[in-house]
């Protein structure tokens, strides 16, 4: 017997498309697949059986007969009048359907409004509550779609709608006797009846089983090494999109060494997972780029947890069961809850994120400037932050849990047993080293898009103290403006400080950090993309918004130093930069750090992200600041000793340094002769690195290593001293630059690396490159060269500028000139020619 059977009411049909005003194009007509289950609509002028007032013979009963049994009968029927928004109570009685047995026997069934039918558009929270639309609950596309509808695509699902019918089952109570008719007896509104199908199965006909998780797997290599692009339909029933699994086992990440650091990404197309929710009947098939691999029964799959439809596909049934746990991490020793960011997985790796967080934020698609609060993903994990506590589904059984805060904590990776009923879970973060204690205070500065409360959590999460949250400008959008207000966010009890500040940029003379504004400095970017609009022009130079931003005692900061790279020649010449800032580690930015450096110019080393994306975490890399005893931690006190120079910056591990006792951004004055000085460095870090060096002048003079990988190291060190110099400590990979990389969007590497301290020789610290002058020269140069040959301007007389000055360019070349001059009075006082 089939599973359903439609009926023919061909001969019943008295109406169509005149039934609306104005006329509708067309009634569906056909067969059709709703929910899977077939129904058979006719075709022509009459399509419809309608009934009510205003159809001719709509109040007589018509009687269609059956003659079969059934478990089920479907309607797919449809209302046209209702009163309800002029005061109709819900509920009122549309129709009776009455089922009639062979042996006389009858069941009535009241059609009432809001409950078995409704009319067709509903208004919104207006649906059937008790039958269902003849669209299904769906999946947005998931790699194409209307711009206008971004925002909307993060949702992923999208709610079945009625687009011509309501669909309504009727439970026999008496299956197995003979259904002779069903006789659809009128009570006044307008409505019709398209279609009429028995449904033979045990099962209701629409699904009211939540989802379960499946396992898929490819088991032919050319398959499943190809990229990701599975997709599973269900016809009675929904799926999720389906998600790549960890190519590693649960036993070899729980033993890898980035705890609480994330996993390496699974691109390939297996293992991988997929929810399912779906009648027993269900047909569930799973297509790769399209081609069809397997399709297997839902119920033969509940029955049996593991089926191989086909030589390129098995599905195995891997739901547990699960329960609803509220969990709490406490600080270890002090037994309070402590923010965090957490994830919890199957030993299969099938996340279970706490509610209210996203399993994968925008379906692990790009994130920029789109929804980066309140989860982060590092590679194949994406974690939750929060406050110390949270709740949420957990599977039955082995659960693995994954906890980390920054760099300051040990992070818990470990495999644990929930038992049925259980509900509580307790976790407890160790300090591996407390930095509060020894005065050293970490901050991001360099951070966009989220907002301040969301930076709130997440610098809470990640053991951040200070977040410096950037206003800027990406060629016609504008972010962040409704963050700004001139002051510091405190969070209560002091521990985070966010403060909205902002990231002037211009994409060929550079890129400039003004921290700790009470103003905007304006504008934010100028001459073009894709910093400022289309066609706009040079207003402004970095060296002037240095200026601005000292006014109003802030701190200037060149992020990614030296990229882009031409002004900061001369911010540094001229001592408007305050500090530089890496990003990444690489070979040619520690060169241009080191190069300034022995040109003379004292910079302090701090470390941002550039956060923009879901991929970063804030903090990742990051800049500890001394504040020295007896002074309060603060935004101000924080900014003032970042300039100080008793910083360092870090990707994980955590760096102690002094020479002769000095702490990082001291001057050592050494006698006339030179002599020896004694460096003393440690490092501790919850991520493996293998070096640990001892830099004078930008060469390598001491190191320690361990090729297999430590979590901490030691080194003390005399260097002899015959002329001024500085001396930095670093850490990282077996060779420096190529070392372990982090999960982030970025991959950065995990390393370290302190500020300077300098050594004096009988004088006053100075040093000079000619090297170096002369390429800020070529730099300078070439700066102005740009503002006349090639930056886009307004014509003279046309416009008055921010500045007021009616000698623009003027305007724009004197910072380049002022710096050029104070290169050329160094040079001149050494005796170089220039």
């Amino acid at each position: 017997m089939k599973e359903y059977e439609p009926l023919n009411l061909r001969r019943h049909c008295n109406a169509g498309a005149e039934l609306f005003k104005p006329a509708k194009a067309a009634i569906p007509s056909g067969n059709k697949l709703w929910h899977g289950i077939p129904f058979a609509l006719a075709s022509g002028k009459k399509c419809v059986a309608a009934f009510g007032e205003r159809i001719r013979q709509g109040m007589q009963s018509v009687e269609i007969p059956i003659g079969k049994t059934a478990r089920h009968v479907i309607f797919a029927h449809r209302l046209l009048d209702s009163k309800l928004r002029e005061g109709d109570p819900v509920g009122r009685a549309c129709a009776r359907y009455v089922f009639v047995y062979a042996d006389g026997h009858e069941e009535p069934v009241p059609i009432r409004e809001r409950l078995e039918i409704a009319v067709i558009p509903s208004a919104w929270g207006q649906w059937p509550i008790l039958a269902y639309p003849d669209h299904k609950d769906g999946l947005v596309k998931r790699y194409e779609g209307n711009w206008g509808h971004t925002g909307f695509r993060q949702s992923e699902a999208t709610q079945g709608t009625g687009h011509d019918f309501y669909l309504w089952a009727w439970i026999n109570p008496r299956p197995e006797k003979k259904l002779q008719s069903v006789r659809i007896e009128p009570r006044g509104p307008r409505f019709y009846i398209g279609a009429i199908t028995l449904g033979h199965l045990e099962e209701f006909p629409f699904n009211r089983t939540a989802k379960s998780e499946v396992k898929i797997v490819l088991p032919k290599p050319a398959d499943a090494k190809k990229p990701f692009k599975l997709e599973v339909e269900v016809d009675r029933g929904v799926a999720t999109y389906p998600y790549a699994l960890p190519k590693q086992s649960a036993q070899a990440f729980l033993k890898d060494d980035f705890r609480g650091w994330g996993e390496e990404q699974n691109s390939n197309a297996s293992p991988a997972y997929v929810e399912i929710a779906a009648t027993d009947s269900a047909s569930v098939t799973v297509k790769q780029d399209g081609e069809k691999l397997g399709s297997v029964k839902w119920g033969e799959l509940k029955r049996k947890k593991r089926l191989k439809p086909s030589k390129r596909l098995e599905l195995i049934l891997v739901d547990t069961g699960r329960n609803w746990v509220r969990t709490k991490v406490l600080d270890d020793a002090t037994g309070q809850p402590v923010p965090c960011r957490v994830h919890f997985r199957s030993p299969d790796g099938i996340p279970y994120q706490p509610h209210g967080h996203h399993t994968y934020v925008n379906s692990n698609l790009g994130t920029w400037h789109i929804d980066i609060g309140g989860d982060v993903r590092l590679g194949q994990i994406t974690y939750a932050y929060i406050d110390g506590k949270c709740e949420g589904w957990l599977p039955r059984g082995e659960v693995i849990v994954d906890i980390a805060r920054g760099y300051a904590y040990e992070p818990i990776r470990e495999k644990l047993t929930l038992k049925p009923g259980q509900q509580e879970l307790t976790f407890r973060l160790k300090r591996l080293r407390d930095m509060s204690k020894e005065r050293y205070f970490s901050g991001d500065t360099h951070v966009h898009f989220l907002s301040t409360q969301g930076a709130h959590l997440e610098a809470a999460g990640e053991g951040l103290n200070v977040v410096n949250l950037l206003l800027s400008q990406w060629g016609h959008l504008f972010t962040n403006t409704e963050e700004f207000t001139g002051k510091p966010s405190t969070a209560h009890g002091g521990e985070t400080i966010v403060y909205a500040t902002q990231e002037n940029r211009q994409h060929i003379l550079g890129h400039l950090t003004l921290l700790g504004l009470k103003e905007p400095v304006n504008p934010w970017c100028s001459d073009g993309p894709s910093e400022a609009e289309l066609g706009g022009n040079l207003e402004t130079t970095l060296s002037r918004w240095a200026d601005e931003c000292h006014k109003q005692g802030g701190t200037v900061v060149i992020p990614h130093i030296p990229n882009p790279n031409c002004e900061p020649a001369a911010l540094i010449a001229t001592q408007r930069a305050d500090a530089a800032e890496w990003l990444v580690q690489d070979s040619y930015s520690h060169l241009e750090y080191y190069r300034y450096l022995n040109c003379g110019y004292k910079l302090p080393i701090c470390g941002g992200t550039d956060k923009m994306s879901s991929d970063v975490p804030v903090g990742i890399y990051r800049t500890y600041v001394n504040i020295p005893d007896g002074e309060t931690f603060n935004y101000d006190t924080w900014c003032k000793h970042l300039r100080g120079g008793n910083t360092f910056h870090t990707g994980g591990p955590l760096l102690s340094f002094k020479v002769e006792g000095q702490p990082i951004g001291s001057t050592i004055n050494l006698p006339g002769n030179g002599g020896e000085v004694e460096a003393e460095i440690s490092a501790v870090s919850v991520l493996p690195f293998n070096c640990l060096e001892l830099v004078l002048n930008g060469a390598v003079v001491a190191r320690v290593d361990e090729k297999a990988g430590t979590k901490s190291l030691k080194l003390k060190q005399k260097v002899k001293v015959e002329k001024h110099s500085w001396l930095a400590a670093r850490c990282a990979g077996p060779n420096y630059f190529d070392g372990k990389h982090h999960h982030d969007g970025w991959q950065r590497r995990i390393m370290a690396h302190t500020s300077p301290v300098y050594l004096a020789v009988g004088e006053p610290w100075w040093m000079f490159d000619a090297g170096t002058a002369n390429y800020m020269l070529t730099l300078l140069h070439a700066g102005i060269d740009y503002l006349h040959k090639r930056s886009q301007q307004y014509q003279p007389g046309t416009v008055t500028h921010h500045h007021g000055s009616d000698e623009h360019l003027k305007f724009l070349e004197e910072p380049f000139q002022q710096a050029i001059k104070a290169v050329h009075e160094r040079m001149h006082k050494l005796g170089i020619p220039h």
